[in-house]
């Protein structure tokens, strides 16, 4: 192995790539000590501190604030000018791939090849800026400026500090928009600088970043525990949680690796064809189709609508303490019971919105491939489809094992929340994910250059 990661520098091109994505990603977290113009950096921290107790404590506000943080690259938390992280982007480019499957003329554009897929990126680069001033509002009315949220006491920003030229509205509310918007879409032109310049891709390399930032914070959390009078014994019993916390990050994540990886390789064959004196096709290949096809992404959906009912019911917007219990009880069986439902909805949506037995059964007739024992058309779709189903199916129950992970976790080892997330959910799930794509993209450049790659076989085949 360390020779392999010596061959890495040993390619000049190779070298040059990785130093340029580190030199960006160390730009990205420098940003984030910047804070949105007119903020404290001491009512930040004060704010902060409550926040983490309602977060610890099962707070509605403290998780979502969380949870976004997680999945946008950016930091809610620390109220500076990458706040909106690439969320933005995110949730462009996901309207638009819908867009891309329900629209006919949108779908007509992406099979152009690279010059519809070029406008695309541009359509998302433009859909992204309305979607951050509106994020942005909502930061600076719904977080910055409502100390109800976090408990009360002063607002971030108190707008009885404006009296006088140049007013509120220029002297702070403008500058805060424009200061969010410019911070999320300089994070969108960085994500684009990596994955051009750098190596692997870049959006999903901020994501793994803003993760990654935080495991320090969580293990000096476990190597510190409070509530223990002799320091020995705190110190002792930090190591020892630590180390069983160790072996089941390395344990959950090889069985992560294992469902990524794992496919259903489906045999195709192509017809034969005569064309002069040559002889065409014939060649057996395989369709690999995907144990865990939706990713993360049902995870995400699911975690994301069951976070809005927590912090409405228990924040205060609405009057139901019932619904607010059994909302932020994550261990209550009514919860858990919904966000697995939720989870295997989502898994079949995603799935069956983005791979359509139907045109891949089209597509392959038409360039001459068949399966073996299917006919082509009709029985190859439904055959597909079947397939489908099943995988989807076994994804939807790792997918609803490893997000239940953190809950039992946390409750069992009495670790915080979000400590327990880095060994399961969200986290691991992208954490896995980017490094695998990093680890193929290295391999591939190695193997061109007639190095021995990561792994046998190369590619990650």
């Amino acid at each position: 192995m360390i020779e392999k990661i010596v061959n890495v520098f040993r390619v000049e091109d190779l070298r040059k790539k990785i130093v340029t994505t580190a030199i960006l990603l160390l730009v990205y977290r420098i940003g984030f000590q910047i804070p949105v113009p007119g903020i404290s950096s001491m009512r930040i921290a004060q704010v902060l501190d409550q926040i983490k107790s309602q977060s610890d404590a099962g707070g509605g506000l403290g998780q979502m604030l969380g949870l976004v943080s997680i999945l946008s690259a950016g930091g809610l938390l620390s109220f500076g000018i990458f706040s909106l992280g690439i969320m933005p982007y995110i949730s462009s480019s996901i309207i638009f791939s819908i867009l891309g499957k329900v629209i006919p003329s949108i779908e007509k554009m992406v099979k152009e090849g690279s010059q519809g897929q070029k406008r695309m990126n541009q359509w998302m680069r433009w859909g992204t800026v309305p979607i951050c001033l509106i994020q942005a509002i909502f930061v600076i009315e719904g977080i910055i400026l409502s100390p109800e949220m976090w408990g009360g006491g002063q607002p971030l920003v108190d707008p009885a500090d404006y009296v006088g030229f140049p007013g509120w509205i220029i002297g702070f509310y403008i500058p805060a928009v424009i200061a969010l918007t410019a911070g999320s879409i300089f994070l969108m032109w960085l994500g684009e600088q990596i994955t051009e310049y750098g190596i692997g891709n870049g959006i999903s390399l901020l994501i793994m970043a803003g993760i990654l930032a935080g495991m320090p914070n969580a293990v000096q959390e476990l190597m510190n525990p409070v509530g223990l009078s002799n320091p020995e014994d705190a110190a002792s019993q930090g190591v020892l949680k630590a180390a069983a916390l160790l072996g089941l990050y390395l344990g959950v994540s090889l069985a992560v690796v294992y469902v990524t990886k794992g496919s259903r390789r489906i045999p195709v064959q192509y017809a034969r064809m005569v064309r002069g004196r040559g002889v065409y096709g014939g060649q057996k290949h395989y369709m690999p189709l995907k144990v865990n096809q939706a990713n993360v992404m049902p995870v995400i959906f699911a975690m994301s609508l069951l976070q809005f009912p927590n912090v409405i019911f228990s924040d205060g917007a609405l009057d139901m303490p019932y619904l607010a219990d059994v909302f932020g009880d994550q261990m209550g069986w009514v919860y858990n019971a919904i966000y697995i439902a939720m989870i295997f909805f989502f898994s079949f949506f995603w799935v069956q919105l983005m791979f359509q037995p139907a045109e891949m059964a089209k597509n392959m007739k038409e360039y001459g491939a068949f399966i073996p024992g299917i006919r082509p058309g009709k029985a190859t779709s439904e055959f597909l489809d079947r397939v489908l189903i099943r995988l989807t199916l076994a994804g939807s129950f790792f997918l609803a094992g490893i997000s239940l992970f953190p809950n039992i976790l946390a409750s069992g080892m009495n670790v915080s929340p979000m400590t327990a997330s880095f060994l399961g959910g969200t986290s691991i799930l992208i954490v896995v994910a980017v490094a695998l794509d990093l680890v193929d993209r290295m391999n591939a450049q190695l193997m061109m250059r007639n190095y021995e790659g990561f792994m046998k076989g190369g590619g990650g085949q």
